[in-house]
């Protein structure tokens, strides 16, 4: 029995999303066959079921890199090997808007929890294959997409120094797309262990606003565009394992 995540070990699948919000855990659940809350400990809400006769397991983990780390290692020893995070986030650029459906390439590594893995100067970047089915899903449903490298932080509230500022300025110049929380720590630890890994997300803002007023719907149609793709993605990966 695993410290935090208590179940039985049978009872999750090769194949996890890793969402921070619960909710948004149970509404991935929504879309699986045999659906199954199987774990509410310590913090983590866990369901299992199958998409199109593919065991999957979708977990909410909360926010942040530490949360998102011990879910992964305790999943990989209950047998996971392949993590999809399927967050919300940011955007940087002019044109991006709420509801828009972002497909990270890589993380600059503004977190902690990855350092205590790797060093800094490791690139977090995803699985290509998870990756490349990703942008194959959305491609084949006609979801549009952004396609980029975003920013992962531990920090939601911190005063932004001047150099920051400036700091932002120059991301947006380099093309950054989204900011978040947990993919940094999910990139590394992958790369560390030896697991697959990719993570997407939904726009909950634009450049100058978060949530703005009027946007929820907009914001709830390019969840379910995301959670669709995902669920494509990871069919296809399994398929590729020859399940």
């Amino acid at each position: 029995m695993e410290t935090h995540i208590q179940c039985d070990p049978e009872k999750i699948a090769r194949y996890v999303f890793c969402p921070g919000d619960h909710a948004r855990a149970g509404r991935i659940a929504d879309h699986f066959e045999g659906k199954e809350l199987v774990s509410t400990t310590r913090g983590y809400v866990v369901y299992t079921g199958s998409f199109e006769d593919v065991p999957m397991t979708t977990i909410g983990t909360g926010m942040g890199g530490p949360t998102v780390a011990i879910a992964l290692e305790e999943l990989a020893h209950m047998g996971a090997h392949t993590f999809i995070r399927v967050g919300s986030c940011g955007v940087f650029q002019e044109g991006q808007t709420v509801g828009d459906v972002i497909i990270s390439t890589g993380s600059v590594r503004e977190g902690g929890t990855g350092n205590h893995y790797l060093p800094v100067q490791f690139p977090a970047v995803p699985t290509f294959s998870v990756l490349r089915n990703l942008v194959d899903a959305a491609v084949a449903l006609s979801i549009p997409i952004t396609v980029g490298v975003g920013i992962s932080t531990d920090v939601y509230y911190a005063p932004l120094p001047q150099s920051v500022k400036e700091r932002r300025a120059e991301y947006v110049k380099a093309g950054i797309v989204s900011i978040e929380m947990e993919s940094d720590t999910l990139y590394v630890m992958g790369a560390y262990r030896g697991w697959r890994t990719g993570a997407i997300f939904t726009s909950d803002g634009t450049p100058s606003e978060i949530k703005p007023d009027g946007s929820h719907e907009a914001y709830q149609q390019g969840e379910e565009n995301m959670i669709r793709l995902t669920l494509r993605a990871m069919r296809s990966l399994a398929r590729e394992d020859g399940m």
